[in-house]
């Protein structure tokens, strides 16, 4: 059987639990008929699942059924959990199968930024007068790389904080809703930021200051260009799966990719408020250049080893799973 002939075939079975999913979520009473109805269609839904995983593995179909069999699952065989322990989930599991499921995007994201990056570094390390054709007038002449550093400790750290991780937050969210316009403006912040940053380090390349530029950068630009990847990175899903809907239609495609794009930007926020923590105290901070470096390794660090555990948290999750639909 050709997937467009399953997928019509089994819709509207898969459309009716997720209608009951959605109830149960909501607490209203059920019948015991209803009961058995959900019952009936979960393992109906598990089946379709095992031949998916057999036949369409690739597809997004079996992503889809993976994460509905996974939701009647947990309705199914687990109590209720507290708030906390869902938020946790969420960060620990949820979030990272959606990163492995849609990482090749936010790769993009990452080399879209990098296109920029370089393209206006080389401008510039060829001709510093071209870092005014890519800055704004008022922001090339705020910046003085003589002046790096110079207000270190003098800042109002709170407020910069604040500002920085709002600021942040707008970027990814406008990256995020980019999608809409079929990708392009989620193409154009990505690529227009990389600009930024590449004509800034090209200026103080200029100054033989590169070493201490990059270390006011990278102790919070680590965490925050990740964010800003994995922001821009469902805004591209979404605008691809809009121009190429496959055997769905589009409003069904843009209900889908919005939902788990939007968890996908849920899941950066943690990552901006660590990243303007650092922004706002650490790198200010009269800290010796070597000290804001190893902040950044830390940061690193931090984020392959929440990532590995994710991992092997979402691969135990699914092996509880296979096992009882066995």
């Amino acid at each position: 059987m050709k997937i467009n002939q399953f997928v019509k075939k089994h819709r509207h079975d898969w459309k009716q639990l997720e209608h009951l999913i959605t109830a149960l979520h909501k607490n209203k009473r059920f019948t015991g008929t209803e009961i058995d109805e959900f019952h009936r269609l979960y393992q109906k839904t598990s089946q379709h699942l095992s031949y998916c995983q057999t036949y369409f593995s690739n597809e997004e179909v079996t992503d889809y059924l993976n994460g509905l069999v996974a939701k009647a699952h947990n309705l199914l065989y687990k109590d209720q959990v507290s708030s906390f322990k869902q938020i946790r989930h969420f960060f620990q599991v949820t979030f990272i199968e959606l990163l492995q499921h849609q990482w090749k995007f936010v790769l993009i994201a990452m080399i879209l930024f990098l296109f920029g990056g370089v393209a206006s570094y080389l401008a510039v390390i060829n001709d510093p007068l071209h870092v005014y054709s890519i800055l704004s007038t008022e922001m090339a002449q705020e910046v003085d790389p003589e002046q790096l550093g110079q207000n270190n400790g003098s800042v109002d750290s709170s407020a910069m904080s604040a500002y920085i991780m709002t600021n942040n937050i707008q970027v990814a969210i406008l990256a995020f809703a980019g999608g809409i316009t079929f990708g392009l403006l989620t193409v154009y912040l990505l690529v227009y930021n990389g600009l930024l940053v590449g004509a800034l380090a090209g200026l103080y390349w200029h100054y033989d200051m590169s070493y201490d530029f990059w270390a006011y950068i990278v102790p919070h630009g680590m965490i925050e260009l990740t964010a800003i990847f994995i922001a821009g990175g469902a805004g591209l899903l979404m605008g691809y799966k809009l121009f190429v809907p496959g055997v769905y239609s589009r409003i069904y495609q843009l209900k889908t990719q919005a939902k788990r794009s939007v968890q996908l930007l849920l899941g950066t926020l943690p990552l901006f408020i660590i990243a303007g923590i650092i922004e706002g105290f650490i790198t200010p901070a009269s800290l010796s250049l070597e000290t804001k470096y190893f902040v950044a390794l830390l940061t690193v660090v931090g984020l392959v080893v929440y990532v590995i555990i994710g991992s092997f948290s979402s691969r135990r999750q699914k092996q509880v799973v296979t096992t009882t639909h066995d």
